[in-house]
């Protein structure tokens, strides 16, 4: 598979999950999980401009990313301790 198909397969795969994870009922199931979609697609398109080669809007976006998910977990911890 040369390099244009890759890349144009990749930017199908992200655009059908960024429209997934925009979808109300799928951020409903999520956060039922404790999955904020909102981070979860800063994280995928993170994902997709380091395949696509653009290593510092991937390490914004993948940072961004994991300072959330990071200072969620950090907030949660804190809670269960709270209730203890």
């Amino acid at each position: 598979m040369d390099e244009t198909t890759l890349l144009a397969h990749l930017d199908d795969l992200f655009k059908e999950l960024d429209e997934l994870l925009k979808r109300p009922e799928a951020a409903e199931a999520f956060a039922a999980r404790g999955v904020n979609t909102s981070i979860a697609l800063v994280a995928a398109h993170g994902l997709l401009a380091y395949l696509q080669g653009d290593r510092e809007r991937a390490a914004e976006d993948l940072g961004t990313a994991a300072e959330e998910v990071e200072s969620r977990l950090e907030a949660s911890r804190r809670l269960k301790a709270d209730s203890n």
